[in-house]
């Protein structure tokens, strides 16, 4: 009886009442710090990390890529219709994959992040580029908006709607395949800060 009594149950919450984030493998331990999965249900910070500096590492990886697939044009500041989508983008991974698609989304991320990039120099009014290794914080923000770009750039060529093609997207890189444009984007910056070193 005392035994019962001294163990508490805390019930951690699970990604829109599905998915749970706790235990997810990250890999890639520069990332680990950025990539935050912490325990919640609707991953809505309500901007409370915009006014503190680096704040977004605060913020939730699905919150960052739903406020990703809310770019400029017909989606700007619809949150709950971004919301919806990535929800429904998660269901049809856990169809496809059989698998937790938070655990997916790190997994394409991770495959999808930009080791090297390149910055452009100013020298005796000549210009020339010049390869430069990436923040985390930063290869975390180009994986995101490539993978989000890549499902854009598909809803609009095809009849598929945008949730399907987020998932196909995220399923895509988290296989490394080429076909995905995140997947596709990294080997082209990677292959132009190689020949600028």
């Amino acid at each position: 009886m005392s035994e019962q009594t001294n163990q508490v149950k805390f019930n951690v919450p699970k990604l829109f009442g599905r998915w749970d984030v706790v235990g997810i493998d990250i890999k890639n331990k520069g990332l680990a710090r950025y990539l935050n999965l912490s325990p919640t249900y609707i991953p809505h910070s309500y901007g409370r990390h915009v006014s503190s500096r680096f704040g977004k590492e605060s913020v939730h990886v699905v919150e960052r890529l739903t406020n990703d697939m809310m770019r400029h044009g017909r989606m700007g500041g619809r949150k709950e219709i971004a919301m919806g989508i990535v929800y429904q983008a998660f269901s049809i991974i856990e169809a496809k994959t059989g698998k937790n698609p938070v655990e997916v989304l790190v997994k394409a991320i991770e495959n999808s992040i930009i080791l090297e990039g390149t910055t452009r120099i100013i020298h005796g009014g000549i210009r020339y580029r010049v390869a430069v290794d990436i923040s985390p914080m930063r290869q975390l923000d180009l994986a995101l908006r490539n993978l989000t770009e890549g499902a854009r750039a598909a809803a609009k060529s095809s009849p598929k709607p945008i949730d399907e093609c987020l998932a196909d997207e995220i399923i895509a890189a988290s296989e490394n395949d080429a076909r995905s444009f995140a997947i596709h984007a990294k080997h082209e910056e990677e292959q132009i800060a190689m020949a600028a070193r």
